[in-house]
Order: structure tokens, then sequence, then C-alpha cells
């Protein structure tokens, strides 16, 4: 009766089950995991809901690529970065997993590829698999920083690759594409008529300042690319359901994806009104928001740095931004089985490696959102098994 494409083993992991048990048992449990900025004490500015009362918002304006001011929102986003766009290059989506299927329609047929990174958030296989598509991994390789294996990039590549995705600051190792990469993926993407899709919902959370990380992948000439970013992390409002492509390259590509994909969002009209009305003015409470967030990110990892410093029996591994913290406890050999351990005797849930498809045991993925607090308590609970 079920479409193939949604024949998923939807039985609850280990770990979800076992959570699960000790909520229903009353356990309070220690959450390291929380990256949802509304469940972890972030302040937001006071006026923020009262803007969504406008009047204008009771009128239907079917905009398939969304209302003009907010794509100029956008494009004034990208010109602080020095990145000189027009608003008629912004595609306006509920969430960039919307964004996504968009531009996989776009681009690919039944069968065809994505070269997608990993370790990486483990969202791609879901998606392209919904669209009938295969994600085809490339490596992304730790020494002393994170950096894409090219040669795991040309060995991913098939006659059917259509796509290839970075995601920049990548979710969960926190690493950037530099200057170098960008170019040979922008030679790759050339010779093999690929299109570059960036995800760059975290790109206003680098750790440097000024970054010396590349800002965002957009404007570049050399091949069509697809620039991802929302308000779920640009603003901290995971809930209010607004996102967007910037769509740049060369020019013809750019006014044919343009005009493809006005047609598929004039299937959905999916973005609502109320916040599209509100966007450029939110815009003002941006700065706010984000310093209290980098704050929290800025306390919480300067505590893991000082304090795994202190421990040679793990360690924090080097990155330039995003919400999470990548550790590594090398005698951790079965990731299940001690995370597990740590739910049961310590009532604290962190993330195993394994979820995010790293390829060795012992890595652990923890959120830098959690407040101070918490996080330092659950961060000294789990030191005491790295042994």
């Amino acid at each position: 009766m079920f479409a193939h494409r949604t024949s998923w083993d939807l039985t609850p992991n280990a770990l979800a089950q076992r959570k699960e048990t000790l909520k229903g048992q009353g356990v309070p449990i220690l959450d390291l995991t929380e990256s949802n900025p509304t469940q972890v004490g972030i302040p937001y500015p006071e006026g923020l809901l009262s803007s969504l009362a406008d009047s204008g918002s009771l009128t239907y304006e079917p905009k398939p690529l969304g209302l003009l001011s907010a794509r100029e929102a956008v494009a004034t986003i990208y010109a602080r970065k020095g990145i000189s766009v027009d608003p008629s290059q912004v595609v306006l989506t509920a969430s960039t997993s919307e964004a996504y299927g968009f531009l996989f329609r776009l681009l690919a047929n039944p069968g065809d590829s994505i070269l997608v990174p990993r370790p990486s958030y483990p969202l791609f296989e879901y998606l392209a698999g919904l669209h009938d598509l295969e994600p085809v991994p490339y490596r992304l390789r730790y020494t002393t920083r994170w950096g894409i294996e090219m040669e795991s990039v040309s060995c991913a590549l098939t006659k059917r690759a259509r796509i290839l995705v970075v995601v920049h600051p990548n979710n969960p190792t926190g690493s950037c594409v530099t200057e170098e990469e960008l170019a040979q993926l922008v030679s790759i993407c050339q010779k093999q008529n690929l299109a570059l899709i960036a995800d760059e919902v975290f790109a206003e959370y680098l750790y440097e300042t000024p970054p010396r990380r590349l800002q965002s992948l957009a404007g570049n000439p050399g091949v069509l690319t697809f620039a991802l970013g929302g308000i779920s992390k640009f603003l901290g409002l995971p809930q209010m359901k607004l996102a967007w492509i910037m769509v740049t390259g060369p020019d013809p590509l750019v006014r044919s994806a343009l005009d493809r994909l006005e047609l598929i969002a004039d299937t959905y009209l999916s973005v609502n009104a109320p916040v599209q009305r509100v966007f450029p003015s939110w815009l003002g409470w941006a700065p706010r928001i984000q310093e209290k967030i980098r704050e929290r990110l800025t306390e919480n990892r300067r505590f893991l740095i000082e304090t795994l410093s202190r421990n040679p029996k793990a360690q924090i591994l080097a990155a330039d931004g995003g919400w999470s913290a990548v550790l590594r406890i090398p005698s951790v050999q079965d990731e299940e089985a001690w995370v597990l351990d740590r739910l049961e005797q310590d009532h604290l849930l962190v993330h195993p490696g394994y979820f995010f498809d790293f390829e060795e045991p012992g890595f652990f993925v923890v959120s830098l959102l959690v407040p101070p607090e918490s996080f330092k308590e659950g961060i000294t609970r789990l030191l005491r098994h790295a042994v």
C-alpha cells in the first residue's frame, strides 16, 4: 500500500527508548543534546511578537518567490557580507528542508545522485530518499582541523551525479569551506556539470572575529550556486518558518533556475504572510539575538576548552563555528553502550558519533546552547568516565 521510499525502520533506537522510559519514571535527565534555542533560556526582544499584529497580513498576496520586501531583506544580509545580489535572485521557502526539496526537484531526476558530506547531520538520507535520489557521501577528515578530502569527492562522482552539497559551517563538525577548497569544488562542478548547494544556516555563528573563513559561498560566478539560510538559526526562531535560497552563478543559468523555481514555488505557496511582512523589521533585532546566542556558545565552548586542557583522556576538536562541539574520548570503543551507561548511571544524554556517521568510535556531540550551569554539570559528569 505504501511507497517504497517510506519503507523506513520506524523502531526507536535504544537511546531514545531508554530516554522515554526514564522520563516516564520521572527521572530528571540532563540533556546535552538540546539545540532548540527557544528551550534554553535565550532572551528574545519583547517587541518581537507584537510586530506580527499587522492588518496587512489579512490580505492574501500569492507571490511564488516571496514578498519583495522580505526578499530585499535577505539581499541586505548578503550585502553586509560584501556580496552584491539582486532581490530577484532570492526565493523564499518555509524551511531549508523545503528548499532542498525544491532544488532536488529542479536539478535531478529519479535515480540521480547527490554528493553530501560525512560526517554531517543525518538529514540528507531522508531528504534524498523522499525525492528518489541517491545520497553519495564524501569524506571530511580531521587532522588539526576538519577539511574536505578531495579524493573522496572525486570517488563519489558517478555519471548520474547532479548536485554537490556543502554545509558551511558543517553540523556537527563546525568546519567551514576554505577558499582553496572552494576553488577545487568549483572546478569539479564545472567539469562534471554539477550544481553547488551551500547550506549556510549557521553562517552567523563563526568563532573568530573577524572570521578568516568565507562568510558565504554565494556570489561565485563560476558555477550555479544555491546558498541556503533561514531564521531558524539567523534569528533563533525555528517556529516561525522562513528560509531562503540565494541563486548566483552564470547569468543564463541563474535566470533559467529562477524561472523554474518560480513554478515549483507557485505549486506549493507554502510561506506564510505574517512572517514575510515583519521579516524586514526583524532584521533590526538580529544583532541582539545573535549576540545572546554567541555569548552562550562562547561561554560553553571556553569552558570545554579549559576543562579538557586538563584532561588528557578527552579532547575537543577544532571548529570554525556552529552550535555543537565534537568531543573525542579514544578509550571508548562502543559508543552506544557508553552513552546508554551515561543515561542510566548519570542521567546524562549526549549524542554518539555514529548518529552523524563518524567513521571511527569514540566521538560524541554536545550542544553548546545548553544553559551554562547545566552544561558545566553535564560535562563534569561525562568526564568522570573518560578513562
